[in-house]
Formats: C-alpha cells, sequence, structure tokens
C-alpha cells in the first residue's frame, strides 16, 4: 500500500512536532510504502519511507496555492498512492484518492474572533482559510484531531457524523528525571514556554506583574522562552518591562530537556487563550508540577482531576495577579 504524507508548511514548533511524529511513527512500519511531501523540514529517507521536498512552497502564498492546486494533485497521480494523508488542516485539491485530514488549528473554532485591524494574518486564518478547514472537514474520508472538544466542535461547526472523527492525543515521550519542588527560601520562579502569537497572551502576565510590584512583591520572577524581537507585540512588551524593571526574563528558545528542568523547578503559567492541546501543560503534569492556566476547555480537558491546577481569566490581569500572589506567599499549598 501507498501513502503520501502532505506537511509543507512545517517548519518549527507544534506543526514540525507533529510532523515528526507520524514520520517516526511510519518508519519502522512494515508492508506500506510512504511518500513525505515537506517544504523545509529536514526528514531523510529510509527503507519504506521516500521524502520530498519543496522549500520554495513557503515564499508566498502565491507559491503556496500554485502548490495545492498543481504540485500535489500531480504527486498523487505520478506516485499512484492508495491514499493521502494530509498533516495541514486542509485537504489536496482535485483528487478523487482517498483522504484522510489531520485538524490541529484551533483558529477557526475559537471564540474570540480577531479584528483585521489586530492582527491581519489571524484574521486571515480564522475567516478566509478557516471555511477551506470546515470544507476539508467534510470532504474528508476520515478526520484526526487532538482533543475531544476539538471533535466535538467540528462536528457543531460542520454536521458532520462523530463516526468520522478519531480522537488521537499527540505521542508524548518523557523520562520524567526530577519531578516539581519548591525551595520557599529562593526566589520564586514563573515559566511560560510559548511561541511570540499574540493569543499566547504574553500581555496579561507583564499586566499582573505590574500589579504584583504595585503592591511590593519582589521574591519571584517570570521566565519567557522568548528573545523580545519577534515581532512588533513583542518587542513592544519587551520595552515596557526593560522601562519599568519588571522581573521578567527573555531566554530565548532552548532546548527541550531545557525545558523539562524547568518544569521540575518553576510553576507553569499557560495564559494562551486559543490551543488545540496545550502540550505544556500536559508535560507540567507529568512532572507534577503547579499550574495557572487560562480557564478554557482545552486547559480543562487536559488538567482535568489533576490537584495542581488553577485556573484564571484569560483577560483579567487582576486575577492572575491575585492568583500569583497566593503562591508567592505560599498560600495555596502544593498537594
Amino acid at each position: 500500500m501507498r501513502i503520501i504524507v502532505f506537511d509543507v508548511p512545517a517548519e518549527k514548533g507544534g506543526a514540525l512536532s507533529i510532523l515528526n511524529e507520524f514520520y517516526n511513527k511510519y518508519k519502522d512500519e512494515n508492508g506500506k510504502e510512504y511518500f513525505f511531501v515537506v517544504g523545509k523540514a529536514i526528514l531523510e529517507d529510509t527503507d519504506n519511507i521516500t521524502v520530498l521536498r519543496y522549500p520554495w512552497v513557503k515564499k508566498s502564498w502565491f507559491h503556496r496555492l500554485y502548490f495545492e492546486h498543481f504540485i500535489g494533485p500531480k504527486l498523487i497521480k505520478n506516485y499512484k498512492v492508495d491514499e493521502v494523508f494530509s498533516l495541514q488542516n486542509i485537504l489536496i485539491p482535485h483528487t478523487m484518492t482517498a483522504q484522510t485530514l489531520y485538524v490541529h488549528n484551533a483558529l477557526p473554532f475559537s471564540e474570540y474572533r480577531f479584528s483585521i485591524l489586530e492582527d491581519k494574518l489571524l484574521w486571515i486564518y480564522q475567516n478566509i482559510l478557516g471555511r477551506f478547514i470546515l470544507r476539508s472537514i467534510k470532504k474528508a474520508n476520515r478526520v484526526i484531531v487532538q482533543t475531544n472538544w476539538m471533535k466535538q466542535a467540528c462536528i457543531v461547526k460542520t454536521g458532520i457524523d462523530g463516526k468520522k472523527i478519531d480522537v488521537i492525543p499527540p505521542s508524548i515521550n518523557i523520562s520524567v528525571k526530577e519531578y516539581y519542588q519548591r525551595n520557599i527560601n529562593d526566589t520564586l520562579t514563573f515559566f511560560y514556554p510559548a511561541s511570540a502569537a499574540i493569543f499566547k497572551n504574553h500581555k496579561i502576565v507583564v499586566d499582573a506583574c505590574k500589579t504584583l510590584k504595585e503592591e511590593k512583591f519582589e521574591n519571584f520572577k517570570i521566565i519567557f522562552t522568548l528573545s523580545g524581537n519577534e515581532n512588533k507585540h513583542v518587542a513592544k512588551l519587551y520595552r515596557e518591562i526593560k522601562e519599568k524593571k519588571l522581573p521578567i526574563e527573555f531566554i530565548g528558545s532552548i532546548s527541550r530537556e531545557e525545558v523539562f528542568e524547568f518544569y521540575s523547578k518553576s510553576v507553569l503559567l499557560f495564559p494562551s487563550y486559543i490551543e488545540t492541546f496545550g502540550l505544556p501543560m500536559l508535560e507540567s503534569r507529568m512532572h507534577r508540577g503547579m499550574i495557572l492556566a487560562s480557564d478554557s476547555i482545552f486547559s480543562h480537558e487536559i488538567l482535568k482531576k489533576y490537584d495542581n491546577a488553577y485556573f484564571f481569566n484569560p483577560f483579567d490581569s487582576i486575577e492572575l495577579a491575585k492568583l500569583m500572589s497566593l503562591i508567592i506567599l505560599d498560600e495555596v499549598k502544593y498537594n
């Protein structure tokens, strides 16, 4: 059996993790031949996987559309595949070959709607690309999502039969070396590993930090895995943090092992209000850490029945500051 896997957008972050997950899953699978069609991602050929790279796809939207409508269908035909597996939220057009669709973009399903003035790209994802995603869900032979809330959202938005949708959480292969421990004599660290997207909501953390400083809290610091120059939004926050001398450190991108080390010695902040899964919450939970998360449907699914999770309104910095102050004062006890 021949299967072609499309994921030309994957380059970094969660999208690349998903691509690598399926690549590692299929590279030792007997009896099937795979063709992985990627953009800039680096994968190696194996005995049963042929990697087809098209880095020029990432040059512009025009290049991407040209690839989707002309190159993609041609590859399906030339390699005479039996099945198409799209990891890029949208089906490959102009083919009658059966397709499985992996949906991991939560923007079309979010209750929060971006205005074109707030963020043009995210507006396009919600209002234009979102329509293509919903249309693809309807047409796909099979749909895969990561969470139950996404499955229900797909059913509500498209009206398709739930039997057509499989829930397959991301594969988490973690060897926990050290569980969370707090030393109350040290400066308390809050840790937020996230990209620079506006919905990751770093601003509420900055605003909460300003409140804590005004209330004379000193024995704490906050770690962002940002450099400070990712985009205009982050650059503005960076300048404000420096001007007001807030205890927030920008440490840039770090390795997975370093992230795990932070889970063992810091409180996870997760104020993001748009997520499909929210992997840091599960990873911190596996390290038995304390977690302050946005009061969102995805957070409650990942942290269900977890004693050390506390939730706050992701649009209320005062509520977050109050919760952080209780942790700093050790008035919220670790279970």
